[in-house]
């Protein structure tokens, strides 16, 4: 008996400390299954039909993906999407110049007609989802190797695509979940007439910066509003001044009541990558070879982009987009090493580990299946280190230089022959010149020298072992005698790349014979020799220790699951539609200091410097604010700005909606706290919040403070 209780109370601890825990980014089709049960008993009332249903409309119809890489949601029947600031910021962008600084002065459109079309932008809207893995795994057995499984896996997925589109202006893609021991279908409708509608000004949806980026307390309107536009049948169509603003199947209503300590949130959307499985091999590996030399090296380009923006305006609209990209994944790496590191995450995994030989010594049949899967990864990623290294610093140092990534547009003139036709060869010729347009509008000679010299030859140069450089270092050798300063400036006083006058004359003469000069420029030169140095050296040794890995990935799934047979695991995001739910909550970063769960505008006007771009408040905010002037919007006299839930998010979650238990938009996730920036390895319950910008602060934005009143106007309010 008392055996017994002892195992009942110890079910029960660890049962309700997986319901404390908000842990998890769920498969939707499976929520009626797995977790509606614990999503009412938090505070959701919808059904789980509601929430999800192929058979009719629920609120996945309210929700897109938004270009490549973000969530945004619908907020009217006339097709308005309200996304973060970040995940329109390129758009945003590459509409500003020094005439019409929208990333400054922020832009509204008080007309249809003013709405700033975006070529490229699409969204993306699930028509549904279904297990597939049985198509996805016919005539796959244990016998195969690695590659023998991935393709014919792949020539299966080809097949359930091909049958799920045929007939229909569907897009679709099979994605794997639990590390390739499923497999999922997702049927997909592309809208491709994506409007600019409104931004506010970066000092509204940038605020503060990178300084405050990943960082709790926060006070960034990160918002911006587009409009999806269709054919008079309200079908997908490219851009045409004769489309319409597309009618919805559902969107969402918007809550003006805020939030509350313990309120229940659900963040819907889709998360990018999360690793929440990693064996002690593989956090090891990010931790102490791969994110050390990432963040050093994206350190010193956003030291060279930084100093560059604040001395010219100029720059700083050509570099704010690129020089948020380069910050954002540097931060988050930093956090997520001191996360782990606080979270003893070696120490974790290697104590599951020792659980798992004590598990597996239990029986023979289990002895002969996996008793050597650790030893194995331990032998892949010491092999592994040397690549890894080298990986790094090809992408991140080399790569990742605007010369390089220009210079491939010159490989389709390299395929022009004398008996090539006028027509093709005009043609590629204005696909370059195209390119080169857009290159050079965003570029600046000064900065692009400099991460040149103090990345590319201050650090990839002396920091990678020989083998793995390319081989237009041992010019440096040879003929600058290891000079990288003469080299440098060879390299950008003898290119034509750099120089857009230069390259306008080439082009205006171009013939096929003109191709020796791009064989023979410098900038080409580098572009070229890394290359070959990558496809020659790295790629297929490190993709052949990937897929080792990869297959290892799955058998360690597998024990996982075997081990702790009465858990419901989730799957790691993979970019597709999931949901995760957890409450508003704040939290205690590190000995005698806490963090209260809501910010207010009273912490914008404590942070206004008008001598720092980030913290510069606007005038008619500042206006506003003196005037308590906050309409409808306001809680007991204070503007809400942001709060934090426990809700398990990552990349890709970005302008989420924040759903109440009753399906209406409280906000949109935006970030996560630093002390949590760790959560795509590891989950912490007591650290890991998403950052969620309350959507009352959108409405005054946009009412009080851009008088875009009309908007408001589309909008579904509640009181």
């Amino acid at each position: 008996m008392k055996k017994f209780t002892f195992i009942a109370i110890a079910f029960l601890i660890s049962f309700v400390s997986q319901l404390k825990a908000d842990e998890g980014m769920w498969i939707p089709l499976l929520l009626e299954k797995y977790n509606y049960a614990d999503m009412q008993a938090k505070g959701m009332k919808l059904s789980a039909e509601d929430i999800f249903s192929i058979n009719q409309t629920s609120l996945k119809d309210a929700i897109v993906i938004f270009g490549r890489g973000c969530t945004a949601e619908l907020i009217s029947n006339e097709g308005l999407i309200l996304t973060n600031h970040h995940c329109g910021f390129g758009q945003i962008q590459r509409h500003s110049s020094l005439d019409h600084d929208y990333l400054t002065n922020g832009f509204w459109a008080m007309s249809r007609n003013e709405e700033l079309v975006n070529k490229g932008l699409s969204v993306t809207f699930l028509v549904r989802m279904e297990d597939v893995t049985q198509a996805a795994l016919d005539g796959v057995n244990d016998d195969m190797s690695q590659k023998e499984r991935q393709e014919k896996t792949k020539e299966n997925i080809d097949k359930i695509v091909e049958i799920a589109t045929k007939g229909t202006h569907y897009e679709a893609n099979v994605k794997p979940f639990f590390n390739g021991n499923e497999y999922y279908l997702f049927v997909n409708e592309v809208y491709k007439d994506v409007r600019l509608v409104g931004a506010p000004p970066s000092s509204i949806g940038k605020f503060g910066g990178d300084t405050d980026n990943w960082m709790w307390p926060r006070h960034t309107g990160d918002f911006s509003l587009f409009r999806i536009y269709a054919d008079k049948d309200n079908q997908p169509a490219e851009y045409s001044p004769d489309n319409v603003p597309y009618k919805p199947k559902k969107f969402f209503p918007i809550s003006l009541k805020g939030v509350k300590k313990d309120d229940f949130t659900m963040v819907y959307g889709y998360p990018g990558t999360t690793q929440e499985y990693l064996t002690s091999y593989a956090v090891k590996n990010i931790t102490e070879v791969s994110n050390p030399n990432k963040i050093a090296i994206r350190e010193t380009i956003l030291d060279v982009m930084n100093a560059d923006m604040e001395a010219d305006p100029q720059v700083r609209i050509q570099y704010a987009s690129k020089s948020a990209g380069v910050a954002n994944a540097w931060k988050k790496w930093i956090g997520e090493n001191r996360g782990l590191n606080r979270l003893d995450a070696i120490t974790k995994k290697e104590e599951l580990e020792k659980e798992f030989y004590d598990w597996v010594g239990l029986k023979s049949s289990r002895r002969k299946k996996y008793s050597n899967i650790l030893n194995n990864y331990r032998e892949i990623y010491q092999h592994k280190a040397p690549y890894q290294i080298a990986i790094d610093y090809f992408f991140e140092a080399g790569w990742s230089m605007e010369l390089v990534k220009f210079a491939r547009s010159f490989d389709a003139l390299l395929k022009i022959t004398k008996n090539s036709p006028n027509t093709e060869i005009e043609k590629v010729v204005a696909q370059v010149r195209a390119a080169s347009e857009g290159f050079y509008k965003d570029y600046n000679l000064a900065t692009d020298k400099k991460i040149f010299d103090r990345v590319f030859l201050g650090m990839y140069y002396k920091n990678v072992p020989v083998e793995y450089q390319p081989d237009i270092f041992r010019l440096v050798d040879k003929k600058f005698k290891g000079d990288t300063k003469k080299y440098l400036d060879y390299v950008y006083s003898k290119s034509m790349l750099p120089h857009p006058n230069k390259l306008n004359a080439f082009l205006d003469s171009y013939k096929a014979s003109s191709n020796k000069k791009i064989i023979n420029d410098p900038a080409y030169q580098v572009y070229v020799s890394l290359i070959a140095m990558y496809t020659q050296k790295l790629n297929k040794p490190y993709q052949v220790l990937n897929n080792q890995i990869d297959s290892l990935d799955r058998h360690w799934m597998n024990v996982l699951r075997e081990m702790d047979s009465e858990k419901v695991f989730y799957p790691d995001a993979n970019f597709s539609l999931r949901i995760t739910y957890g409450k508003v909550d704040d939290y205690l970063p590190r000995d005698g200091v806490f963090y209260k769960h809501y910010t207010t505008l009273d912490g914008i006007i404590e942070k206004d410097n008008p001598e720092i771009y980030d913290y510069d408040v606007p005038d008619r905010l500042l206006e506003l604010y003196q005037k308590k002037d906050y309409g409808q919007y306001a809680e007991n006299g204070e503007m809400h700005v942001c709060f934090t839930g426990t809700n398990h998010t990552t990349g890709g979650n970005s302008g989420s909606p924040v759903i109440n238990g009753n399906g209406e938009l409280i906000g949109i996730n935006f970030d996560r706290n630093w002390e949590g920036t760790m959560s795509d390895i590891m989950y912490d319950p007591d650290m890991c919040r998403n950052i969620t910008l309350d959507v009352r602060y959108c409405l005054f934005i946009i009412d009080k403070f851009a008088g875009a009143r009309h908007l408001i106007d589309e909008m579904e309010l509640l009181n």
